[in-house]
């Protein structure tokens, strides 16, 4: 049984017009989304961070990289649990074509992925999901009160 750890980890998230990147993930046939970045490594600030898996990822360089705040995150992943503390960074793309493109495609240790562009207003109750949990809210987006 392998031993359960907290794991630091950082995200980026890039927004143009309303629009944020976003992987891609499918579990169980759920269709789920997370903006990019990884595990920090040890001695690896979290901005080096989303920086190296930016590059090493999608082989885009990343600029004027800010740091928003801090999530916990906690869920079961392929019947596995894992503990996540989130540091969550904003940046932009130095490279101003990757804006213009619907998908860009990647690799994460021999996986192919696709990042893709989606609209804020496209996440949230009963809409597609974007972890880690609270992203919304540190983004500023208020969740929608649901009525029965």
């Amino acid at each position: 049984m392998k031993e359960e750890k907290i794991r630091p980890t950082a995200i980026c998230v890039c927004s143009h017009q309303g629009h944020i990147l976003v992987t891609e993930y499918v579990e169980k046939g759920r269709l789920y989304y997370r903006p990019v970045g990884g595990g920090i490594d040890f001695g690896e600030r979290g901005q080096e961070t989303v920086r190296r898996e930016f590059r090493e990822e999608l082989g885009a360089d990343l600029e004027n990289v800010r740091y928003l705040g801090l999530l916990e995150n906690i869920y079961t992943y392929d019947g596995r649990r894992f503990h996540q503390l989130v540091l969550v960074y904003d940046g932009r793309l130095s490279d101003a074509n990757l804006y213009t493109l619907e998908a860009i495609f990647g690799d994460e240790l021999g996986q192919a992925f696709k990042a893709v562009w989606m609209r804020l207003d496209e996440f949230g109750p009963g809409k597609a999901q974007v972890y880690p949990e609270g992203l919304l809210a540190l983004l500023g987006i208020k969740k929608k009160e649901t009525t029965s």
